[in-house]
Formats: C-alpha cells, structure tokens, sequence
C-alpha cells in the first residue's frame, strides 16, 4: 500500500490545495498522513475535514523583517528538521507533498534527507520564500501560473493550473442564507474575506462603512480570528472569525466578494464567476505576490483592483457600486476562463514520481 504524507500550513491559502487532494489519495486507497505545527490553521483544517493522522513538529517563522523571533526561530527551523526527519524514517512515505509556508521547510528537508521524493506547489504567480527555500530539495514543482517557472529551475517546473477544491460546486444558496439568517430580500449580498488572519485595515473601512452600505447591500463579513465587534447592530450584517464547510453554500449564495488577493482563493470566486474586488496586501505586507495575482486578474477584466494605500469608506463604497453596475460584464469576462483539471493532473504526477519511495525498496 502507498503512502503519502501531505505538509503545508501558517495560513488558510497554504492548506486548501492539500484539503483538495487529499480525497483523491484516500479514495485511492493510500495511506494518507500530515504533518503541521502544533497549533497552526493546518491543524484545526486537517483534522476537522479528514480521519488522517496528524504529525506536529517544531517550526519557526520565515521572515523577510528584522524581528526579535529571528534569533529564535533557525534553533526552531533546526528542531523541526530533526523531528521531521525521524518521523518520516519511521513513516516510510513513498512521497511528500508540500503546499508551502514555514511549516513545510523542515518537512521537505527532511523528507530529502531520507531520499523521498518532493512535489511542490506553488499558488501565486512568485514564489513564497518558504517554497523558495525548499525548491532545491523537491523532485517536481507545480504552478498555476506558467510565469512562474522563470523563478525556479524551469525543468523542474509544471504548470498545472488552479487547484479547486470540489465542494465549492456543490454550494446551495438556500443552506447559505439559512446559515447566516437572511431571509430572501431582494438586496445583493456581498462577502468579504481578508484572509485567515483577518486585516484591520479592511475590518475598520467596512465596519466605517456599513451605514452606508447596507443601504443597498447585505454584508457578510470574514474579520479573521479575534476580530469579531459584537457593538454592531445592524440586521443586514453578519460577521464571523472564519467559515469552514459553509463556505460553499455562502459563495454560491453570494453576489460580489472583496478580498484579499491570494491565489487560491480569487481562482475560486472565478470559477463561480463572482464578480470581486481585490485589496492586495501591500510590497510593506509581503513579497507583492498579491499585486501581481491582481494586476493579471484585472488585466483579463476578471476583477476590480482597490489598493491598500487608498482604502477608505468613500473609495470602497464607489468601487462596490461601480463593480454592481459592471457585474454582467465582469461576468462575461470570467465565463471566458478554461480551467484545467489540476487535481487529476498532480494526482497523476504524483503517482509518477512515487514510484521510487522507501516502501517500493
């Protein structure tokens, strides 16, 4: 029987590829496992989605900042290369697969070090730093852009496409304003998502902005772990740290999404051809990967792009109804997008380069 264990973990984005493939491995009968940190997002998704077994290893943060945690973490880093190593010499997978993010380093290095086979995949359209680390050590790397293979080993890379997880076709709208308590009024619904972390800043200029909003709109507001404001009275609204298996039913439901610009997520609201607007996070926030994930979005006329940097209450609310007046144009544009079937396609690579793992000595 074969083996695989999955890594990947520190945000939603770095998890949901792996929630989508995992059931094509246990309906084919591989024995299925995972490895995280110990109290990580990929822990609380992993285990309350799958019966697999959960590995926890030490991990320390990849920054690109000075921090304090800096001096720390490589001991951290070193901690979980040791456990990860052990743990996959006992495991004898025949393959890993890894999604990225800092978790994933040790895992992949240790995987190396007892010279099983590496997948990689890549979401955005430039590569984390985690993944960049961990690229020199991995047998294969998917994308879903074709542009990113310019910033590995070009022979190394395949370009496979968005990975879409397959309960997001099977949303139905009436389980979804059953779930968030809106009866069937005739007002768009909008959903807001500013990632698994939450954003202040996004939080803030819509909470600004509801007097205004629910006017002519309903909100359901994605704030992110501990940024819930039970002050707010408005029937209109409805906030949550996070939705997990709901979240089908809450997209499909919905008219217009505004989001972070993280690859997983907006190649989804596209194949439910849900007209958005994206606020990625700043070159101050990260590496820029959400800019340009945005600025090819907005260039084949899939979204509306509202930066950071002039988000206000008056800004967000103009975009909102210049996106509702534009939604059939938006929706045209999306129609036009042919997605591959990613899962199969990684599937089949994987097979391909499992072949070689320790069960097969």
């Amino acid at each position: 029987m074969k083996k695989i264990i999955f890594t990947g973990g520190g945000s939603a984005g770095h998890v949901t590829v792996n929630i989508a493939m995992i059931p094509e491995f246990i309906r084919a009968g591989w024995l299925t496992e995972y490895i995280g940190s110990v109290d990580g997002i990929e822990k609380q998704l992993i285990t309350s989605n799958f019966n697999v077994k959960y590995h926890s290893i030490s991990t320390g943060k990849l920054r690109r900042y000075l921090d304090w945690q800096n001096v720390k973490d490589p001991f951290k880093v070193v901690k979980g290369i040791m456990q990860a190593y052990q743990l996959i010499k006992k495991q004898k997978p025949n393959i890993v697969f890894s999604k990225g993010g800092f978790v994933s380093v040790p895992v992949v290095i240790g995987a190396w070090l007892n010279k099983i086979p590496v997948i990689i995949h890549e979401s955005d359209l430039t590569p984390g730093l985690a993944n960049k680390l961990a690229s020199p050590f991995a047998s294969l790397i998917c994308t879903t852009f074709s542009e990113t293979s310019s910033y590995f080993n070009n022979h190394k890379c395949y370009c496979v496409g968005p990975v879409l997880r397959d309960e997001l076709t099977k949303g139905d709208a009436e389980r979804g304003r059953a779930f968030v308590g809106f009866s069937n009024i005739k007002k768009p619904i909008i959903v807001i998502m500013g990632g698994s972390l939450g954003s202040r800043k996004i939080n803030h200029v819509i909470r600004e902005s509801l007097t205004q909003l629910t006017k002519k709109f309903r909100v359901i507001h994605l704030c992110g772990k501990g940024h819930l404001d039970s002050s707010i009275a408005n029937s209109d609204y409805r906030e949550y740290e996070y939705i997990n298996e709901e979240l089908p039913d809450i997209l499909t439901m919905c008219d217009f999404v505004i989001s972070r610009a993280g690859s997983n997520s907006i190649f989804e609201f596209l194949s439910l051809k849900k007209p958005m607007i994206l606020i990625p996070l700043t070159k101050e926030q990260s590496r820029g990967d959400q800019l340009l994930n945005a600025a090819s979005f907005e260039s084949k006329g899939y979204c509306k792009v509202l930066h950071e940097e002039q988000l206000n209450p008056d800004s967000l609310i103009a975009s909102i109804y210049e996106l509702a007046e534009e939604k059939e144009r938006y929706i045209r544009n999306m129609s036009s997008f042919e997605r591959n079937d990613a899962v199969s396609l990684i599937y089949n690579l994987i097979v391909e380069n499992a072949k070689n793992g320790l069960n097969d000595e």
